[in-house]
């Protein structure tokens, strides 16, 4: 595939409920030390769904698509930063199947890093 980005965008009725970006680019808060070491890495970044529509089915359909699609990209692993609070989406990635690797504090903010191994 050509191209370091791919966006994912769901729609119903004409009305954009959920989005999410993939990329070949490192986003600047993620340290690779702490993730398995691997040669095509994608990372996962700017997902979002519809405030009324999460906890729906939204967020782990649109997660099972980019998995499929990383495979094709292809790629071996899927790498995320998640903030580690009340409204941070931790728990969410841990039943999705994404492993944590690590708790960051990166510039006043803390994350949990986690990765999906292809």
């Amino acid at each position: 595939m050509k191209g370091n980005a791919k966006v994912l965008v769901v729609k119903k009725d004409k009305i954009i409920i959920g989005t999410l970006r993939l990329t070949t680019k490192k986003p600047w808060a993620i340290d690779t030390t702490y993730f398995t070491r691997v040669n095509q890495p994608l990372y996962l970044v700017d997902m979002a769904v519809k405030p009324d529509l999460q906890r729906t089915g939204i967020g782990r359909y649109m997660l099972q698509e980019v998995n499929s699609f990383a495979r094709k990209w292809p790629a071996q692993a899927l790498r995320l930063d998640a903030y580690n609070a009340a409204a941070g989406a931790g728990e969410f990635y841990r039943k999705c199947g994404y492993e944590e690797r690590g708790h960051v504090n990166y510039k006043g903010t803390p994350l949990i890093y986690f990765e999906l191994m292809l």
